[in-house]
């Protein structure tokens, strides 16, 4: 008997051993898809035949038609081979009485290649000190290594050993189970402490890290039900606790980096663009905002119980839209508040900033620009769905309020230095120190408004009609009215100097961005997939 117990040992040491290749978890994970498939189509035949068995007995069952037979490749029948061969001499050994044998053997096979395989896909076994040392970009390498070695390990790896632990040891359920926890508890535990020591490393933390963390949450949440339905066992209950400890750490991480990035508005100092255009600060929030919104189903997780309420004594009501996406959702309504918040503090910070200009009139086209450019990026992304139709209508009000303002201020002057009626009769004295009035009033706006810019094509369009609109017609008419009262004796050109098409050519030339008017300020890094790190 003892004899015969070595001969299976080294028979079923040397099956593992010679196929290895065979055994891949490959070629056995995708076994149970097509195990799957020709077991239902057996149900169904086997269904339909016992239904006609049943409500006639004097006609014969119908033969259920056979399902054309599945072409099976010579690596799919190698394996099916050599798990046959292994299954027989486990059943053997187990009913002998030789079990543990048999699975010493199992283990120490089976556990080799586990390790071999997440080795080659990059899994190590880094800590949060380890990590706090790091380079940013040799730690960023080592995320994206384990975003791709994750989804590998868990729909394959460790599916296709758990399904050929309980093809193998199909004559005993307990040590199946017991089988698959020793081989695979501790390279899982240790594949998912590298997202919770990420999570865990709060020196490193920064805004432009928060996009891999949840890079990371996500590839955890996506995964989940297979993470589940693989460590199903009681014995494995060590994995689903650090999957769920990382998606905690990760959480935190989030929360912190979001926390930062909030400080990072208040805090900013950088100065204001010359010419009124888009703030850098704007351009960096709102392409940060953006991006975000792409994760919009795990932030509302993760800040579902950090609503934005505690942050601020405005009820966290006054940051919904009734035209939002959101419907009843209470997480997405806490992502949406909390987006709805960091974009009111950057607006909060470009007040601030606006008083800092010296004419008025350019305060609030630098408003305008820039509450233009977090509209239109909110209505041209995710985040118009999140903030929603009201939200975006109000705020584009807001706009044309800033713009009617910089109107007022910026060319008041030259309008009222027409008549109302600029047809009515008045005297060459009157009509001449009108025109003068006038054209130092044009002079000095034009002059000063040269140099300010409208980066947004259609708005900068929308303007120059405004003002022309509000301009050029009321000249027109004094013009055809009053320019007759002047020959050129008495140097008419002196006097009428500007034709009305003159004026709209003047007003083509304004608010075309210039290089060098803005600021030049760097705001962070970016990872290299996102579209902020391509300066959408």
């Amino acid at each position: 008997m003892q004899i015969a117990i070595k001969r299976l040992e080294k028979e079923f040491y040397f099956s593992l051993s010679a196929n290895r290749k065979n055994l891949d978890s490959e070629s056995v994970s995708g076994r149970s898809s097509r195990a799957s498939a020709r077991t239902s189509v057996s149900d169904f035949y086997d269904d339909e035949a016992s239904e006609e068995e049943e409500s006639s007995t004097a006609t014969p069952p119908r033969t259920p038609p056979r399902s054309p037979p599945q072409e099976i490749s010579e690596a799919d029948r190698a394996s099916e081979i050599a798990m046959a061969d292994l299954k027989s001499i486990a059943d053997c050994m187990i009913a002998s009485g030789y079990g543990k044998e048999c699975v010493r053997i199992y283990k120490l096979i089976r556990k080799s290649i586990i390790d071999e395989t997440l080795y080659y896909l990059g899994v190590g076994n880094l800590n949060s000190s380890q990590m706090q040392k790091m380079e940013w970009n040799v730690l960023e390498a080592k995320i994206k290594s384990w975003l791709h070695a994750v989804k590998v390990a868990v729909k394959t790896l460790f599916t296709g050993e758990r399904i050929l632990c309980d093809i193998v040891f199909s004559s005993s359920e307990k040590i199946a189970e017991s089988c698959f926890a020793e081989i695979s508890r501790d390279a899982a535990v240790n594949l998912f402490s590298f997202p919770e020591n990420f999570g865990k490393s709060k020196k490193i933390l920064s805004p432009e890290k928060l996009f891999r963390a949840l890079d990371l949450y996500e590839a955890i949440c996506d995964l989940w039900p297979e993470i589940e339905a693989v460590f199903s066992h009681d014995s494995l209950s060590a994995v689903k606790s650090e999957a769920t400890a990382a998606l905690v750490k990760l959480g935190e991480a989030v929360r912190t980096m979001l926390a930062q990035f909030e400080a990072a508005i208040q805090k900013d100092s950088s100065k204001i663009p010359t010419g009124g255009g888009v703030h850098p600060l704007t351009r960096y929030v709102m392409n940060f905002l953006v991006f975000l919104g792409d994760y919009s189903g795990a932030l509302s997780d993760i800040i579902a119980d950090s609503p934005v309420g505690s942050q601020t004594p405005l009820p966290e009501s006054y940051f919904l839209s009734p035209t939002s996406g959101v419907g009843d959702d209470s997480s997405a309504a806490s992502i949406t508040a909390r987006l709805a918040w960091l974009i009111l503090v950057l607006l909060c910070k470009l007040d601030g900033k606006a008083v800092l200009y010296n004419d008025v009139a350019l305060s609030y086209l630098f408003l305008a620009n820039n509450l233009n450019y977090v509209v239109s990026k909110i209505r041209n992304s995710n985040l118009g769905l999140l903030m929603g139709a009201d939200w975006i209508w109000k705020n584009r009000s807001k706009v044309n309020q800033y713009m009617a303002n910089y109107e007022r201020m910026g060319w008041s002057k030259v309008i009222s230095s027409l008549p109302e009626d600029p047809t009515a009769e008045i005297t060459p004295e009157e009509a001449k120190e009108r025109f003068t009035r006038f054209y130092l009033g044009f002079e000095e706006a034009y002059r000063k408004q040269v140099s300010w810019v409208i980066p947004d094509p259609k708005l900068r369009d929308e303007v120059k009609v405004a003002l022309a609109k509000k301009i050029v017609p009321g000249y027109r008419a004094f013009y055809r009215m009053h320019r007759g009262n002047f020959n050129r004796d008495i140097g008419i050109e002196s006097i009428v100097r500007y034709a009305p098409e003159d004026l709209d050519n003047y007003l083509s030339d304004l608010f075309f961005a210039a290089a060098g008017t803005g600021t030049s300020v760097s705001y962070g890094s970016y990872p290299e997939s996102s579209s902020l790190y391509r300066g959408r």
